[in-house]
């Protein structure tokens, strides 16, 4: 029987957690092998922000790498916090939305399960992997909770949902060959259907540029409520993002819930143009992360910082929307949302 037929769904990332888990990054990490100099401080950063609200969990490498993450957490003055907790599942890369445990749960009888989809480095784009693939399972067996395996690669920032039903994706990454080639369009969809709770698969196009994931949506369009998405543009007509974001918004615009109701789409604007050895990177508002009573989201020292947290306040009332420098962070190709994954509390 499937998770769904069990009764079990993913929660929207706004429905309470009990915790949330990141991976620290290691000095020897691809993401930021030239440039590790400030990572620490946005780990930081997030758990000085994440600790009044809810559990923190952060997997380390090894007993050096526990050494250092204890240093910096003493540094930050939240050594010996009762709410974090480390645990010594290693990864090669710090990227916990991908590599993380994705957690569903049901009402009746309440639980939580863990869904340990396959992770192959973003389309094997990186030498090694198999400990981040062993994460979810270290993670499950540590939490004393189900682990099942789909048997399909799917990373967490491909996918967003309302809670509802509704699942948001994109064709360049959940549809790419280097995936799942073995499987078709109407296949996936069941698969995120089975395990997800989804009944309603939402597909936009591509990802912008720079993204070595293959686009990603948690950089593009996220929901905000049941009913309402939140989207990037790019003004510039010029720019290279500025006709794939056009493409997503008309999509977006006739999409329509769970229920056949359109949604209400809200736009974000784009910080600006970051390039690294001659390459664009992947910056963008929409890679916040939503917790227990705050909203984090990248800031990238633009004028556009400060319109992008109004629209965001906005939508979140009654949450503060705490802007964290990104600038370091998105050398490796990703921000806030791309390093947290939400473990929803019970019913």
């Amino acid at each position: 029987m499937t998770l769904a037929r069990q009764g079990f769904r993913m929660p929207a990332e706004w429905e309470p957690h009990a915790a949330t888990w990141l991976s620290y990054p290691r000095r020897e990490c691809h993401s930021f092998l030239t440039q590790f100099n400030g990572i620490p401080d946005v780990w930081l950063a997030i758990c000085q922000h994440l600790v009044p609200h809810e559990e923190v969990h952060l997997n380390y490498f090894d007993e050096d790498h526990r050494h250092e993450l204890e240093g910096v957490l003493k540094r930050g003055g939240i050594s010996g916090n009762p709410t974090i907790h480390l645990h010594p599942f290693p990864a090669y890369e710090p990227w916990c939305r991908d590599h993380g445990p994705i957690f569903v749960k049901r009402p009746h009888p309440p639980g939580l399960a863990v869904v340990d989809w396959d992770f192959n480095a973003w389309g094997l784009k990186y030498p090694s992997f198999d400990l981040d693939d062993e994460v979810p399972a270290r993670s499950a067996r540590h939490l004393h909770l189900p682990l099942i395996r789909p048997g399909l690669i799917l990373e967490g920032g491909s996918i967003d949902v309302n809670g509802c039903g509704s699942l948001l994706t994109t064709e360049s990454c959940l549809l790419n060959r280097n995936r799942n080639p073995h499987l078709s369009k109407r296949e996936i969809e069941q698969a995120l259907c089975d395990h997800l709770g989804a009944t309603n698969i939402l597909w936009l196009g591509k990802g912008i540029s720079g993204d070595d994931t293959d686009g990603h949506v948690d950089d593009l369009s996220r929901f905000v409520a049941p009913d309402t998405i939140v989207t990037i543009v790019e003004e510039d007509p010029t720019d290279i993002n500025h006709a794939v974001l056009q493409d997503n918004l008309r999509r977006l615009r006739s999409m329509k819930d769970q229920d056949g109701k359109p949604f209400r789409i809200v736009t974000l604007p784009m910080p600006g143009v970051f390039v690294r050895e001659g390459r664009r990177l992947p910056a963008s508002y929409a890679n916040f992360y939503i917790a227990n009573n705050v909203v984090l989201m990248p800031a990238y020292q633009h004028p556009n910082d400060a319109k992008a947290q109004r629209i965001l306040q906005e939508l979140f009332p009654k949450r503060k929307v705490i802007p964290v420098d990104c600038r370091q962070l998105i050398w490796g190709r990703g921000a806030i949302h791309c390093i947290t994954q939400q473990q929803p509390s019970l019913p």
